[in-house]
């Protein structure tokens, strides 16, 4: 390894060390975690009273300027709006710099990635009121979203209310998804179309992957 390479392991190192205070202010909120976050940088966690935002082993959430080759301009931000909401990354999901809100539910299946800038929501925030006012009703446009296992969302895509994407499902970048998107299948576009299915055979020789079974 050159001395390039070392300076910027060294870096990279330093900027873990203040995940000590950002997973302790997690827990303040009352995030609950089957193993301890890797934090790069402070992200921003909202949890309302009686509303849950639960961790598996390994998530990544990383916040900084500099990790990410395409930049963070943001935190991660992660926010429950009403109680009974639940926000659930399972083993080995990383975010970086996304935002995911919910006032139903967001379930992100294990080893997903949501590239840089990804947003994922599940209501529409605001509804229609008297004259020309919008109403804060969170819970009434509220549809639950579910991400299944080792999908990729590419760059600041985007996943409204309702949505299921199933294991593997790639989304290209700028995207937004508004249905449902079946497993292996690559989707892009506004709204987001499938592009292409993988077959399980050709998924598994592309991928040198065995079909795990939980």
């Amino acid at each position: 390894m050159g001395w390039r390479q070392t300076i910027g392991a060294s870096k990279h190192r330093l900027r873990l060390w203040p995940s000590f205070f950002w997973r302790w202010e997690l827990k303040l909120i009352g995030v609950s975690w089957a193993s301890a976050p890797i934090l790069f940088g402070r992200p921003f966690v909202s949890r309302f009273e009686g509303s849950a935002i639960e961790f598996g082993r390994s998530v990544c959430l990383d916040s900084s300027r500099r990790n990410n080759p395409l930049g963070g301009d943001k935190p991660c931000i992660l926010r429950t709006l009403i109680s009974r909401a639940r926000i659930s990354l399972a083993d080995h999901v990383g975010l970086s710099s996304g935002t995911l809100v919910a006032a139903c539910s967001i379930e992100i299946g294990e080893s997903t990635i949501l590239g840089a800038g990804c947003l994922v929501i599940d209501n529409d925030f605001h509804s229609p009121g008297p004259g020309f006012t919008w109403l804060s009703e969170y819970r009434r446009s509220a549809k639950p979203v579910k991400i299944g296992r080792g999908c990729f969302l590419g760059a600041r895509s985007i996943v409204l209310k309702g949505v299921t994407l199933g294991d593997r499902a790639v989304i290209g970048a700028g995207s937004v998804v508004t249905r449902d998107i079946p497993a292996n299948s690559v989707a892009a576009g506004n709204p987001a179309r499938i592009l292409r299915t993988v077959a399980k055979t050709e998924h598994s020789r592309l991928f040198g992957e065995r079909d795990r079974r939980v």
